[in-house]
């Protein structure tokens, strides 16, 4: 706004320098206020010197109020003899406008003189006015919000004094602190303070309309001292202190040295640096102990750890929260329970080949990572060998064992320690089967597997599904163990692919052996035959007709054909069908009316699609006898026919 007035004021002073000299005394503008509220009004007044060579009987004042004419309420010649106009505008909206006095010179307006008007509110009461005493800057630094924009220049004031009571009274006046342009705040030197005395502290807002001041605030400096925060450390390993638990990180902190006086608490948060966890916050800890360890904590997690402080039993505000330590706690030992399954082969009489696989499931949240497997023998098992058969960090190992072996030990470990061993038993089959094992696909990626339960109830099962025929017999196969004995079914959803031949086998366990496994083969989504058999007539006769057709080969992606369904139609649109066998490839149509017509079709099905076959139109023989199909037989000179098919496509 200041910038715009400046424009204003030299655009005029450069119209004036252009106007003739008999016209740049001419005119004064006066003005009631120069300054009044916004919307109110204000009035101004132009006379026009008798000096004027241009003043005559005819002269009239003009007024624009920057580019916009506005009417003169009167105009009058004073006894003096200059000529007098005034205006009132009723509400002035603008903080800054510019206001002319022009008088018509030749076929232009000249402007005379010009003043700027200004509007705009009091000060508002400053509030939220808030102290604090920064040891750092050795200052108190006081910030307050100023309230709305009054449009006008209005200038600040920190004022304070000192006092010995509760600040009713004045002891010491403490000079004005005044802030620098549109700031909002102010910082009182060390030297006009007295830390521990108290202080009344007030702002003052003035300008052209009015002065207003805010609530008065009595404190003593210290009590809203702010302290820089503490700077952390890892507390390192030593001969005379063992290292932290799994789950546990030891720290240390050293105290802001201008503080040290300072009796203070202090907070401490902490929060894991990957993830989307929120800040934990750990109580007050008194600064004096300068070291703590923190436990509960992920193992072998990666913290960012923060630190505050503040006085202690007297008043003061909250440091900042220190830079961050980012430590990383240490493992602790695998805690999981090891699901296993096995496959065995008798390589000779004396040795079995097994193939062993596990899954390990956590016994608790923490349960530590794991970096490898380890498979033994049991000590008492073979007297001299290596009781070590793998250490891998896959989820599966093939060993060699004797004949008489039962039992190996399973073992997840990480640099913290090993697991609890899982003993592995290899099992006999001897207990009850299954019932009737089914399956049904749920969608193109899930299928469902259900049995009977067999009596007495197993402890668990163990579900294994992979690539059916014609995939190689090692093909990589996925399992699953279920502890509940009493289901009758479970969901397949790892591992599923549509139009993919999958073999299930499940296998009841028991407390001391198992069931035998049984197997059933399913696709989640099959796919339609790319096309169906093609229909041939092969013989002919009065009453009869001899089909046959090529079956199709199997197709990835396609259960096994079931049967077939032979329909035919006569002239009169009566429909006959029959049912054969996923063996055949031929057939017979008996029954047929002679010298008639009649449509074929063959239909191949398994349980879940079906697909036509071409369709064939054929014509009975008018006389006994037998006709190969594809020869011409004419049978009176007028009159010939073809035996055989006419064929057209149909769906």
């Amino acid at each position: 706004m200041a910038g715009l007035g400046a424009w204003n004021l030299a655009r005029a002073a450069l119209i004036i320098l252009l106007l003739p000299r008999s016209l740049e005394q001419c005119g004064h503008i006066s003005l009631s206020a120069p300054i009044v509220r916004l919307g109110d009004p204000i009035t101004a007044s132009c006379t026009i010197s008798q000096n004027c060579s241009h003043l005559d009987s005819e002269s009239h004042i003009v007024w624009k109020l920057e580019a916009e004419l506005q009417p003169g309420e009167r105009q009058q010649y004073l006894p003096n003899g200059t000529l007098q106009s005034t205006i009132t505008l009723p509400h002035l909206n603008r903080s800054r406008a510019l206001l002319s006095c022009c008088l018509h010179w030749g076929n232009s307006l000249q402007i005379l003189d010009q003043a700027e008007l200004q509007a705009g509110y009091p000060p508002a009461t400053p509030h939220n006015l808030s102290c604090l005493m920064n040891l750092t800057t050795n200052s108190l630094t006081c910030q307050w919000e100023p309230g709305p924009n009054t449009h006008l220049s209005t200038n600040f004031t920190l004022k304070s004094f000192k006092s010995r009571g509760n600040c009713q009274s004045r002891e010491d006046s403490i000079p004005d602190c005044v802030p620098e342009d549109g700031q909002s705040h102010c910082s009182i030197p060390r030297k006009h303070l007295q830390l521990y005395q108290n202080m009344g502290i007030w702002v003052q807002a003035k300008n052209a309309l009015g002065t207003s001041v805010s609530p008065k605030l009595c404190l003593v400096p210290m009590d809203v001292v702010k302290l820089e925060p503490p700077t952390l450390w890892a507390l390192g390993p030593s001969p005379e202190v063992a290292p932290p638990q799994p789950g546990c990180l030891r720290l240390r902190w050293e105290t802001w040295k201008p503080s040290l006086h300072i009796d203070q608490k202090c907070e401490l948060r902490h929060q894991p640096l990957l993830g989307e966890a929120s800040w934990d916050l750990v109580g007050a800890l008194p600064s004096r102990t300068l070291q703590y360890e923190l436990c509960g904590l992920l193992p072998s997690t990666a913290y960012a750890l923060q630190m505050r402080c503040t006085r202690w039993r007297l008043p003061g505000h909250w440091s900042n929260w220190s830079p961050s330590l980012e430590l990383t706690t240490t493992q602790r030992a695998p805690t999981v329970r090891m699901d296993t399954w096995w496959r065995q082969r008798q390589l000779d009489p004396r040795t079995v080949d097994v193939q062993l696989f596990w899954q390990p499931v956590p016994l608790e949240e923490d349960s530590g990572q794991i970096q490898g497997y380890l498979v033994s023998l049991r000590p008492s098992d073979k007297a001299g060998a290596d009781p070590m058969l793998c250490n891998t960090t896959e989820l599966n190992c093939t060993f060699q064992l004797p004949s008489e072996a039962r039992e190996v030990i399973l073992e997840a470990y990480n640099t913290a320690g090993t697991s609890h061993p899982t003993p592995v038993v290899f099992l006999e089959s001897g207990g009850p089967p299954l019932g009737r094992l089914h399956t049904v696909a749920r969608d193109p990626h899930s299928l469902w597997v259900g049995w009977e339960p067999p009596s007495p109830q197993p402890r668990g099962y163990v579900i294994e599904w992979g690539l059916g025929p014609p995939s190689p017999s090692g093909s990589p196969k996925t399992w699953r163990m279920e502890h509940n004995g009493s289901i009758a079914g479970t969901l397949l959803q790892e591992n599923i692919r549509p139009f993919q031949l999958y073999e299930i086998t499940v296998t009841p366990l028991y407390q001391d052996t198992k069931g035998p496994s049984q197997h059933i083969y399913a696709y989640s989504q099959e796919m339609a035959p790319s096309h169906g058999p093609e229909l041939h007539l092969r013989h002919i006769g009065k009453t009869w007709a001899q089909l046959e057709w090529v079956p199709e080969a199997p197709e990835l992606g396609r259960s096994p054909l079931t049967h077939y369904t032979i329909f035919w139609t006569n002239a009169q649109d009566r429909s006959f069908s029959t049912v054969l066998n996923a063996s055949s490839h031929s057939f017979v149509l008996r029954g047929l009316e002679p010298s008639s017509l009649y449509h074929v079709h063959l239909m191949a099905a398994s349980q879940v699609w079906a697909t036509n076959s071409t369709s064939l139109t054929l014509m009975t023989l008018a006389l006994a006898g037998r006709i190969p199909s594809g020869q011409v037989f004419q049978t009176q000179p007028t009159a010939a026919w073809v035996p055989g098919c006419l064929p057209s496509q149909r769906s």
